[in-house]
């Protein structure tokens, strides 16, 4: 059944899908930005992506503002030279969907983000489901497919890039030519370029 799921909604513009989605945008712009749910939207998808319907996970709705970016100063007055006038046009380095995670993460700081999906959009808002785990619960820590996000090392992975929202934004799912100077990040690269070593015996 995942199957055809699956399969309606890669098909977005069909008639089905997009009277149910506007149905749903409809119903998610009346609810809180961020609000926990009893199942997911997309049982498929939450499951590729490592959700069990069983105790310890949970999933949760967050609601992003769509657009740019502007530059918060008063008065769109930047004080500074023309080449950072510029106010309006400016693009956050992260994409959506690793904020709204970000948010989640912030509002359930004892659970650990696992990944998360789109599920609706509207003129003003991206809406996104982020599903939780529980790390201190026995059917999570007992999991050996799952009890990896136990260790300490996975405290807040949606702030440090680590989840695939946030490694999507890093550039690293590319593998081939074009990815020179992304690994282990930009920062150490430019830290390891930019870093004068001069060895006691030369």
């Amino acid at each position: 059944a995942y199957k055809y799921v699956q399969e309606m909604w890669r098909k977005k513009q069909s008639d089905v899908m997009r009277f149910l989605l506007r149905v749903r945008a409809w119903e998610y712009r009346q609810q809180p930005g961020i609000v926990r749910l009893t199942h997911p939207s997309r049982p498929d998808k939450a499951r590729r992506l490592g959700y069990k319907a069983k105790q310890g996970f949970v999933v949760y709705r967050s609601r992003v503002r769509r657009g740019g970016r502007r530059r918060l100063v008063p008065g769109g007055n930047t004080r500074g030279k023309p080449s950072g006038h510029g106010v309006n046009e400016l693009k956050f380095y992260r994409n959506k969907r690793s904020v709204a995670e970000e948010r989640v993460g912030k509002r359930c700081g004892n659970l650990r983000v696992l990944n998360s999906y789109w599920v609706a959009a509207d003129s003003t808002y991206l809406y996104y489901e982020v599903v939780l785990v529980d790390p201190n619960h026995k059917a999570v820590m007992g999991d050996p497919a799952v009890s990896w996000i136990c260790r300490p090392v996975h405290k807040h992975r949606e702030l440090r890039g680590l989840t695939s929202a946030g490694r999507q934004g890093r550039g690293l799912r590319v593998r081939h030519h074009g990815s020179n100077g992304r690994r282990p990040s930009r920062r150490a690269q430019w830290r390891r370029l930019n870093t004068l070593s001069l060895p006691r015996y030369r």
